[in-house]
């Protein structure tokens, strides 16, 4: 039954635009989730920034970036939403973290991380710019997902990094803010980041940039290797 259930609701995840899409066992990850409902498997789903755009912030963050960063928040949504829908019809119970229902707190985290759910279902690991790596599409990447009750097989869970020593995003932060540490599953934030450091450099950027008050920068995921792969992967697909 899990191999076929998971198979019906990889279909609708992926037909809603889904490019990436995995089960993680979250035992021992929601007992530390106060405020999220107490499901014991959670579904992350990952889009692809497009490649134009990864091409177009390399100097800095643009108006496209801004419109399509929320675009394709509005695209998750509607992913696992539908998936949400699935299970449910199927009798369990459900609950899509899209962006009206999950808030961040003063200290801009989350009850559960979609980038914890995505490394409990294998889907990445958390880079030393503290977001999700994936063999597919490097950092380039939006994540969402949704929480159940249903028996789904799980993935093998990434507990540490792949960036060896790689330091790429940390030479390249504007803000100086990443610290070039190595994750390993459960390890703080702020061991990797200086989230206020990073934030107001963002800000910085956007105002400068597009006129707009929002903290978006993106270089560290546009010069991770693995998103420069992605890249050169659509380069020869398109016979550029």
């Amino acid at each position: 039954m899990e191999d076929t259930l998971w198979k019906e609701l990889k279909s609708v995840l992926e037909d809603e635009g889904a490019a990436l899409a995995g089960c993680g066992d979250l035992t021992g990850i929601m007992s530390r989730q106060e405020h999220t409902p107490p499901y014991p498997v959670g579904v992350a789903v990952a889009v692809p920034v497009p490649e134009k755009i990864v091409r177009q912030i390399q100097d800095g963050p643009t108006l496209e970036y801004y419109e399509t960063y929320h675009s394709l928040n509005q695209k998750l949504n509607r992913i696992v939403l539908a998936g949400e829908d699935f299970l449910k019809s199927r009798g369990f119970k459900a609950w899509a973290q899209t962006t009206d229902r999950v808030c961040q707190d003063e200290n801009w985290i989350t009850p559960l991380p979609h980038k914890t759910v995505a490394t409990r279902a294998g889907l990445g690991w958390i880079g030393k710019s503290c977001i999700l790596v994936t063999e597919a599409f490097g950092s380039a990447i939006r994540l969402s997902s949704l929480l159940t009750d249903a028996p789904l097989p799980c993935g093998q869970p990434v507990t540490s990094s792949r960036c060896g020593a790689c330091r790429a995003c940390v030479d390249n932060c504007p803000a100086h803010a990443l610290k070039g540490t190595l994750w390993s599953a459960g390890m703080d934030r702020e061991t990797l980041l200086d989230k206020d450091t990073c934030y107001k450099k963002q800000v910085e950027l956007m105002r400068q940039r597009t006129g707009i008050e929002a903290d978006l920068c993106g270089k560290c995921f546009v010069v991770c290797p693995y998103t420069r792969r992605y890249l050169a992967r659509e380069d020869a697909e398109a016979g550029r």
